[in-house]
């Protein structure tokens, strides 16, 4: 489970504040619900001090205390990495720091992930350099640790596909999914579209005539035409297996371990759709030896729990069973890399 919001958006966000963000009874309702481990996003500008990294360490322990380990995963919202070797370095820096701050947790309790979602369209050389000089700094504090590894092109399985493995028998390879997403976020990239017709389209497509049908239904040419696309494209069971598959035949020629680190779909989807994209991803990836993290806890393609929680958020019944943990509690393949 993605936690979204926590250590994300620094605006208006005091010790506090940050403090209470999260109850005890909400992080021991993940791990009964079945969830083993979070994924908790962390903007640079809430972790650049030692006073800051404390506070980011102190709730660490606390989702550790709950039988929760945690992905410590870096998302910078200010830094320019591609372009700015400053940048480049205090990220270097920062894991540095991190690594030295996490010496007194246990190995399994954290799984360090280099950086979310690098590009580096252009240099992708350069980001191989820079996820080296940061396992290189992690590894001095922390040579007992599982580490989060990626490749460019923001954690796209074809960024994965061109990233080159490390020489560490203790390391994850992570990509992010969320294919297609004219249906998964209902074209977000673009503006002015009808998100009320798109939030109709249906998944999977076996029945292209029929989704046509919903599209043509549609008065604004411009989201009409996007509709179309995605019915013309035939998103089904079998497209989206054969997706997940170039990740996981990536990942048995090179014996290394993956997880599917983001994968969601939108709260304003049709429930049905919504329900089936999620659960067929789930199923694929447990089905390849691949685990996954929801995106996310308090996001609107996860369970869209309010920011902050409040108390003891309920967690949706459907979108549980959609990723298979009610009635019988499964854990999902894990972060242990192989030997």
């Amino acid at each position: 489970m993605n936690l979204t919001g926590w250590f994300l958006h620094p605006g208006g966000r005091d010790p506090a504040a940050l403090r209470a963000w999260m109850s005890d009874a909400a992080m021991d309702d993940l791990r009964r619900a079945g969830f083993t481990f979070v994924r908790l996003a962390i903007d640079p500008a809430l972790a650049g001090t030692a006073a800051a990294r404390a506070l980011v360490m102190a709730q660490i322990e606390r989702l550790s205390r709950h039988g929760l380990a945690v992905v410590i995963s870096i998302h910078p919202t200010a830094w320019h990495l591609e372009t700015d070797a400053a940048d480049r370095d205090r990220l270097v820096a920062l894991w540095r720091d991190l690594a030295r701050d996490t010496r007194g947790l246990p190995a399994a309790a954290i799984v360090p992930e280099t950086l979310n979602e690098p590009v580096f369209h252009d240099d992708p050389a350069a980001w191989w350099r820079l996820r080296r000089a940061i396992l290189t700094a992690i590894r001095a504090a922390r040579p007992d640790v599982t580490v989060l590894l990626t490749g460019t092109d923001w954690s796209a399985i074809a960024g994965l596909s061109d990233a080159m493995t490390e020489g560490d028998g203790n390391v994850l390879y992570e990509f992010h999914f969320y294919d297609p997403p004219d249906l998964t976020a209902l074209a977000a990239w673009r503006s002015g579209l009808d998100r009320a017709a798109l939030a109709r389209l249906p998944f999977p497509v076996d029945d292209r005539a029929g989704c046509e049908r919903i599209a043509d239904a549609t008065a604004e040419e411009a989201t009409r035409g996007v509709m179309r696309f995605y019915c013309a494209n035939e998103w089904n069971a079998a497209r989206v297996r054969a997706e997940l598959d170039i990740a996981a035949r990536w990942a048995e020629a090179r014996h290394v371990s993956l997880l599917a680190g983001e994968f969601g779909a939108s709260v304003a989807l049709n429930p049905a759709a919504r329900l089936a994209w999620i659960r067929l991803v789930r199923e694929t990836c447990e089905s390849r030896g691949i685990g996954w993290a929801l995106w996310g806890y308090d996001d609107s393609m996860g369970f869209a729990v309010p920011r902050p929680p409040s108390g003891r958020p309920v967690l949706n019944p459907d979108l549980l069973q959609a990723l298979g943990l009610p009635p019988h509690q499964k854990k999902t393949p894990g972060l242990a890399a192989r030997s």
